[in-house]
Parts: C-alpha cells; sequence; structure tokens
C-alpha cells in the first residue's frame, strides 16, 4: 500500500479506538447527510419555486423510494462486513474476489431497480393513497428518480468497498461533487427553465452520475486488495452466498422498516396535500439526524467485523461502548439543535402556514426523541459485525415495523389526530432499543467466551 492509500486506511486492530471511530464515523455521517441533501434541494427548490403540490409530488416519494432500494442497500452492507471480516483474517485473495462480485452485484440491482421503477410507480402511489391533485406529478419524478439507479447503487456499494478499508473520505468528496452539481442544476432546471419536478428528478439523476463516477475512478486507482479491474468483473457464488447471508436480512428488514414508513404514509395522506407536504418537510430533519446515527452503526459493523475475524473481542466489546456513548452526543446534539430552531428550519422549505403546521408537530412528536434510536441501531451494528445480521433484522422488524403496522389500522383508527400518528416513532424506537440491547448482551457473551483479549 502506498503513501497516498495509508492515509485513506485506518487500522482498526490496533492502538486506540475513539479517534479511529471519529474519524471513521463522522465522514459517514457528512455523507450520508449530504446525499440526503439531494432530496432536500430538490423539495427546497420546488417548494420555494414551485408550490406545495410539488413540494408534496417530491416529498411524499421518500418512503416509496426507500421501499425499493432498501434490498439493494442492505447487500452493499454485506459485502461491506464481508471485506472487513477478510481483512482482519489477512485473506487478500479473498478480498479481491468480494470486491469483483460486489460491483457487479451493483451493476445488476441498478438496471432491475430502474426498470422497476418505470413500470410500478404509478400503481404504488396510487396503492398508498397519493392525493389525487399530486398523483401525476409525484409519479413522473419517481419514474425520472428512477433512471439514475444504477449510478446511485455503483455508489453505495463503491463505498461500502472503500468503507471497509476505514476508507469514509474519499465517498464524502465525491458527494460534495456531486452535491454543488444536483443544486446548481436544480435551480437551473426550475427557475431559469421553469421545468418544475421533472428538472429536480433530472439533476438528481445527473448528479448521481457524477458521485458513481468518482467512486469508480478511486476504485480502480486503488493500490491495495481493493482496487477494481473491470476484466475481472464476475459473480463469486461463494461470496454472492456471503454477502447475501449478511445484507440480505438487513435489506429486507429496511424494506419491511418501508412498509411501515408506507402505512404511515398512507394515514399521512388522509389528511390532505398540506400534511403530506409538511410532513416530508419535517421528515428530512429526522433522515439528517438518522445519518449520524446510522455513522455510529457503520462504526460498529467495520470495526467489529475486522477485530472479531482477529479474535480481539475486548476491542469489540471497546467499540460497541464508544459507538452507543459518541452517537448519542452527537444525535442529541443535531436533533435538539432543530427542534430549538424549528420555525427557521421549516422556511427553508416553504412558507405556507399550513404546511408549516404540520411540520412543526412532526418535529415535536419524532425529531425531539431521535436519539433513542442509537440504542438499536449500534446494537444491530455489532451484531452484524459478529456474522449475526437475521436476529437484529428480526428484531427491528417486531419492534419498529409489526408494531407501526398495528398502530396505525388499531390505535390510530379510533382516534385520527395527526399528532398521535407521529407517536408511533419514539415508541416503537424505545421497544426495539429494548429488546436488541438484551439479545446483543446475550450474543456477545456466548461469542466472546473464548478468544484473544487484547
Amino acid at each position: 500500500m502506498n503513501k497516498e492509500n495509508k492515509k485513506n486506511y485506518i487500522d482498526m486492530l490496533n492502538g486506540p479506538l475513539l479517534a479511529k471511530i471519529l474519524l471513521f464515523a463522522l465522514p459517514v455521517a457528512a455523507s450520508g447527510i449530504l446525499q440526503q441533501l439531494f432530496n432536500s434541494a430538490d423539495m427546497a427548490v420546488v417548494g420555494r419555486y414551485a408550490g406545495s403540490r410539488s413540494l408534496a409530488a417530491v416529498g411524499g416519494n421518500g418512503p416509496v423510494i426507500n421501499l425499493m432500494i432498501s434490498l439493494f442497500i442492505g447487500l452493499s452492507l454485506g459485502s461491506n462486513v464481508v471485506i472487513a471480516k477478510y481483512i482482519g483474517q489477512k485473506k487478500e485473495d479473498k478480498v479481491e474476489e468480494v470486491v469483483h462480485t460486489s460491483v457487479s452485484i451493483a451493476i445488476i440491482s441498478g438496471f432491475l431497480l430502474l426498470a422497476l421503477g418505470q413500470l410500478i410507480a404509478k400503481p404504488i402511489l396510487s396503492l398508498i393513497g397519493t392525493p389525487d391533485d399530486v398523483i401525476n406529478l409525484a409519479s413522473l419524478y419517481l419514474r425520472i428518480y428512477f433512471l439514475g439507479m444504477p449510478f446511485l447503487m455503483i455508489y453505495n456499494f463503491g463505498a461500502a468497498i472503500l468503507r471497509s478499508i476505514g476508507d469514509t473520505k474519499r465517498p464524502l468528496y465525491a458527494l460534495i461533487v456531486s452535491g454543488f452539481v444536483n443544486i446548481g442544476l436544480n435551480l437551473l432546471f426550475v427557475i431559469v427553465f421553469g421545468m418544475d419536478v421533472i428538472g429536480v428528478g433530472i439533476a438528481t439523476s445527473l448528479a448521481n452520475s457524477v458521485s458513481a463516477a468518482i467512486v469508480v475512478y478511486f476504485l480502480l486507482h486503488e493500490n491495495s486488495v481493493i482496487r477494481l479491474n473491470v476484466r475481472k468483473l464476475c459473480i463469486s457464488k461463494e461470496h454472492l452466498v456471503n454477502i447475501f447471508k449478511i445484507g440480505a436480512p438487513a435489506g429486507i428488514q429496511g424494506m419491511v422498516f418501508s412498509i411501515s414508513n408506507v402505512c404511515i404514509q398512507s394515514a399521512v395522506n388522509g389528511f390532505g396535500s398540506y400534511a403530506v407536504a409538511g410532513s416530508a418537510a419535517a421528515l428530512n430533519f429526522e433522515i439528517f439526524t438518522y445519518f449520524v446515527t446510522n455513522s455510529f452503526a457503520q462504526a460498529a459493523v467495520t470495526f467489529t467485523s475486522q477485530n472479531f475475524g482477529a479474535r480481539y473481542y475486548d476491542r469489540c466489546k471497546k467499540v460497541f461502548t464508544i459507538c452507543i456513548v459518541m452517537g448519542i452526543f452527537f444525535t442529541l446534539v443535531m436533533s435538539q439543535t432543530f427542534v430549538f430552531f424549528r420555525h427557521s428550519m421549516i422556511r427553508f422549505y416553504t412558507t405556507d402556514p399550513r404546511v408549516i403546521h404540520y411540520a412543526i408537530i412532526r418535529m415535536l412528536e419524532v425529531e425531539m426523541f431521535a436519539s433513542i434510536a442509537i440504542f438499536y441501531e449500534v446494537g444491530a451494528g455489532a451484531l452484524r459485525g459478529m456474522g449475526h445480521s437475521l436476529l437484529p433484522a428480526l428484531v427491528t422488524m417486531t419492534g419498529s415495523c409489526i408494531f407501526r403496522i398495528f398502530w396505525v389500522f388499531v390505535f390510530f383508527r379510533d382516534l385520527k389526530s395527526f399528532a398521535r400518528l407521529m407517536s408511533v416513532y419514539p415508541i416503537t424506537w424505545i421497544i426495539t432499543a429494548l429488546i436488541m440491547l438484551v439479545f446483543y448482551y446475550l450474543i456477545r457473551k456466548k461469542e466472546f467466551s473464548q478468544g484473544i483479549h487484547f
């Protein structure tokens, strides 16, 4: 590994952990937030310059998009875990094979999603009761968005490969460049050319192509075991099975999670287009906070994978503790800042008082308690790092998904209050966190009974 690559590499197996975890997690958080800014920029531009219906059309698609891409995002996590484990075991030939299998999966899944998005955009939006005054705009935006799916998948799998060696900076650099491209094209297409949701959809797809191209460039010019060689692209059955073993439960969890959110979105749709727009605007701040939470979960996955592969079990325990403590700190700071400045924050997206009303309710009911999620996200990440992917998926599906659906169809049915609908989020976070922590400590005790205490 040359000098340039060493600057991007984090030695997860030796030395103090706190600084290294922060060095890993914070760029991941920044990358996620910047990626979400693509959608936020879309919403801010259409909300301010095209109106509330266009804002609802773009924002109401979030749960649907997440539902359709969750499985493949989970597979990218599987790639990260498998590569990191082989790095910990110093099996470089296996690392190279997994890298090329992962990129092949990314290309295939991207084109599958592109086709799927064109076929079911309007039917799925109709199924969840998207208001009649926005459904045509919403389906148009969704179809254009999915034209960029191959690029989005290549970026996500490529970023997962880079993160397996601790490189979280270069995926961030790719998103910084594509983020400026996205915002510039949004302003050009909507304000100058008056293209409404068509313009923001095209801008996002083009920006995704930029981030994908940059990550591919990094992998092609990498001088370590994760170097990409286009001629070696193939799918190894052995590694495909390993990636699916770890990634499929996480992906299915994400799909079920999204189904529950689609059910909630369906209930939100019943309050009309102003509620849809307000909920979508407030959701952006939850997603920003979630990416901070997820960054420490990703750190738990990757650091645990390498140290578990090397049988450094005491370090695995320290990774868990540091990720929990730092995750709580950073998510609390972010979420409470958003809540404190909620009126100013919402006005980035809209000045319509009817939309702001619903957005404020959601921020007070959901964003206020966002830091609770760190407990089950880091717990799940640590379990996946130890090779247990199905259990955290089942726990999350039960606590955060099935109960949400039950809430919508039972509790919410009798008293249709927007605030009551939103309160399901913190309640399910608490339930899921308690269950996840119990299982984490039980499995940790069993797995760590023998090993190198370092």
